[in-house]
């Protein structure tokens, strides 16, 4: 079963990635397998533009997890969105020296449900874990994506509402 992990950048991937590794599970890092893809680098936006098409058809499956903020793209068993409430989340991308138009633009991302709607366009509505990461420990994250792959919870999504960040701004 492949299994991934997606999220808008900074609600916990890599974080909760290592945790999983760390208990013995295959990860695999997405950043590593998109070389060959990659048609520019796009300065405005400061990010790579890959061409998500020919490298979702030429994917691997693997057994195990993955781990990028493309994997709800892939065809993978189930998928995990890891979410993070926005204020905390433009801390998060500030602490990694993101620029305000970056923080931006993923903030409204997350506000507005972006890679949850991706992901819902592609999977079962029972393939589907959505967890808020925002007040939660790697390692209560990774138990509860260890018991959904195990079958144990449920799939769960859309009780995250961000609107009211929206709302304020």
């Amino acid at each position: 079963m492949m299994d991934g992990i997606t999220g808008t950048p900074g609600t916990g991937k890599t974080t909760i990635a290592a945790e999983l590794r760390k208990r013995g599970h295959p990860v695999l890092d997405l950043k590593t397998t998109i070389q060959g893809y990659i048609l520019e680098q796009d300065q405005i936006r400061d990010t790579l533009v890959i061409d998500e098409e020919r490298w979702v058809r030429e994917f691997p499956r693997i057994e195990g997890f993955v781990e990028g903020h493309l994997a709800h793209l892939l065809p993978c068993d189930r998928i995990i969105i890891l979410r993070c409430r926005p204020d905390v989340l433009a801390d998060r991308l500030k602490d990694r020296g993101y620029p305000e138009a970056k923080i931006a633009e993923n903030v409204e991302a997350e506000a507005l449900d972006v890679v949850l709607i991706e992901a819902l366009e592609e999977y079962r509505k029972d393939q589907v874990l959505e967890i808020d990461t925002t007040a939660r420990s790697a390692a209560d994250c990774a138990d509860t994506i260890e018991q959904f792959v195990r079958g144990a919870v449920r799939s769960s999504f859309g009780q995250i509402d961000w609107s009211d960040y929206l709302e304020a701004q």
